[in-house]
């Protein structure tokens, strides 16, 4: 334990002013706004370090973090542990909105009655079903139910931590922000909201205009502004500074950060959309076998729909043996939390030593619960993956170390069980979906293992990050690359509302950190599986491909 004075940013860190006091507040609310780039999932593991590290985060209180996505909540919890090791971080919980309001049902469920009564083992799907099953969409509501009824739940959550983190804040709903405030308003517990309101891309969800005010109002928070990107190159910055003066013109960039050359910016328009595939596949293979970039450094952005978008470009990639990840394709198991889970156990229990895996592990499987029941569970699954290893060690005296693999997890599977599988992901609230990943897994593995026969070292093969990245702006979201790519800046592609388009435009220019490339085509040719109101013929976006026109650099 330090004291509060004493403390510095882990591992050596700079933050710029605003962030380092939002990372030091030990007594208010705090409403933080930021661009991209400017390091708010860092900041969020720095008070995390800072809250934990020095006491401010009384023992055995918690630090509670609310996402949108299950990988920034990965995320951010894998940074927590950078940061302060895993013994302080393993009082750091971070969840999805729907994971958390899941937990609240799971811990508290005999409080719902009459037709929101569940059984214990009740399931998630696509109907409801009394007693037996509801739907994703039940979650936040049956937790704000259980909120309002009892008393003794309310005040279990509050009793349980002392500061809250509300992650990507700009895209919540009126209905989460209703569970927040019924949580936590009128309490002492520090609530850290940040996020940024010119990447909000989630208006189609539900997501609420002037939630910062709002907030601000009914936590008495302090706002703050974090100014600095530390991602992107002088060069990107000015344009993105251009759509920051339409959007927002109270968080247009000091002309400071904005000084200097570095970073090249092109706009290509291409007769169709083969030239386009080719011409961009020749460059991707320039940039990997010449510049030695590594693959995983360049993402292919799309607004939507990146397998018809990709169509040619995936062709061409394949053409040239460029290794590639369709972000919209099942077969990218590796991104999946099941899958994950599934690694590490098998690392685990064929690795030498595997640290990483075993922390990675127990955070998905401890429950939300006190200390106690924690240290059991852990307990519980050391004894289990013990005996598990001494049959591994037989395999091997047999001649047969790899043989039993999939019969090991299933056995594991059985025992961490279905209702903690599907909060890993609320995509597994449907039960088929949570099988088919199990089994495109099962898959995955059994074809890497054809080329690599050692288990072990085909896992470390599972998660090939060195791949160019084909995926949505959408999905990229907290992601940063040294080269992007924006296919597609045309109107028939951003045909959206006007300032949701505009939004995510900016989130993905804002991606890059040395390179931004732009293209359009003039035609584009229907993709095999002939998608309904597909527009062949295709105009230039003027407004975004304006706001690069004044930076670009020369040549393609």
């Amino acid at each position: 334990m330090i004291t509060v004075g004493d403390w510095q940013p882990a591992d050596g860190l700079t933050l710029e002013p605003n962030a380092l006091r939002a990372a030091r507040e030990t007594e208010r609310c705090l409403a933080l706004t930021a661009g991209p780039g400017a390091g708010k999932t860092e900041m969020l593991a720095q008070r995390a370090d800072f809250l934990l590290r020095t006491g401010t985060c009384r023992y055995p209180k918690r630090i509670l973090a609310i996402s949108f996505k299950v990988d920034a909540s990965k995320n951010l919890k894998e940074r927590v542990q950078r940061r302060c090791g895993s013994d302080l971080a393993a009082r750091f919980d971070s969840y999805t909105f729907h994971a958390f309001a899941k937990r609240i049902i799971d811990r508290f469920r005999p409080v719902l009655t009459g037709r929101d009564a569940l059984d214990v083992n009740y399931q998630i799907g696509d109907r409801r079903v009394t007693r037996r099953q509801i739907e994703f969409s039940d979650l936040v509501p049956l937790a704000i139910q259980i909120l309002n009824t009892s008393v003794a739940a309310r005040n279990a959550v509050r009793q349980t931590y002392s500061d809250v983190f509300l992650d990507e804040f700009q895209d919540c709903t009126d209905q989460q922000y209703a569970l927040v405030k019924l949580a936590f308003q009128g309490t002492a517990i520090r609530l850290t909201a940040v996020g940024d309101t010119k990447q909000k891309i989630m208006g189609w969800a539900g997501a609420l205009d002037g939630i910062f005010q709002t907030f601000a109002a009914d936590f008495v928070a302090e706002p703050l502004n974090m100014y600095r990107n530390f991602r992107s190159k002088p060069r990107l910055l000015r344009m993105q500074n251009e759509i920051i003066k339409v959007m927002d013109s109270t968080s247009v960039m000091p002309d400071e950060q904005l000084a200097g050359e570095e970073g090249q910016i092109f706009a290509w328009q291409f007769p169709n959309s083969q030239e386009e595939a080719e011409h961009l596949a020749d460059s991707i293979d320039t940039w990997i076998n010449h510049e030695q970039l590594p693959p995983s450094e360049i993402a292919i952005l799309v607004v939507r729909q990146p397998d018809l978008y990709g169509y040619h470009l995936i062709q061409a990639l394949e053409q040239r043996r460029i290794p590639f990840r369709n972000e919209q394709q099942l077969q990218d198991i590796s991104v999946e939390p099941a899958a994950r889970l599934i690694v590490d156990y098998l690392s685990i229990l064929y690795g030498q030593r595997e640290p990483k895996a075993w922390i990675r592990l127990m955070a998905q499987l401890i429950p939300f619960a006190d200390d106690d029941v924690q240290s059991s569970v852990r307990r519980d699954f050391q004894n289990f993956i013990a005996g598990q290893r001494k049959s591994v060690v037989q395999s091997v005296l047999l001649g047969e170390p790899f043989a039993d693999w999939w019969d090991f997890v299933r056995a594991f599977l059985s025992k961490v069980g279905i209702e903690t599988l599907s909060a890993l992901s609320h995509d597994y609230e449907s039960k088929a979906r949570l099988v088919q990943v199990v089994n495109d897994t099962k898959t995955r593995v059994d074809e890497l293992l054809k080329s690599e026969p050692n288990l072990p070292k085909a896992l470390e093969r599972f998660s090939d990050d060195q791949a160019v990245r084909l995926l949505t702006i959408h999905k990229s979201k907290g992601l940063e690359f040294d080269t992007v790519v924006i296919l597609g800046v045309e109107n028939q592609s951003f045909w959206g509302e006007e300032d949701a388009e505009r939004c995510a435009f900016f989130v993905g220019v804002s991606r890059a950190k040395k390179r931004l490339m732009l293209t359009v085509s003039d035609r584009r040719d229907t993709p095999p599986s002939n998608p309904r109101r597909w527009k062949e013929n295709r105009t230039p976006h003027s407004e975004f491909l304006g706001y690069a026109m004044p930076f670009l650099s020369l040549g393609r």
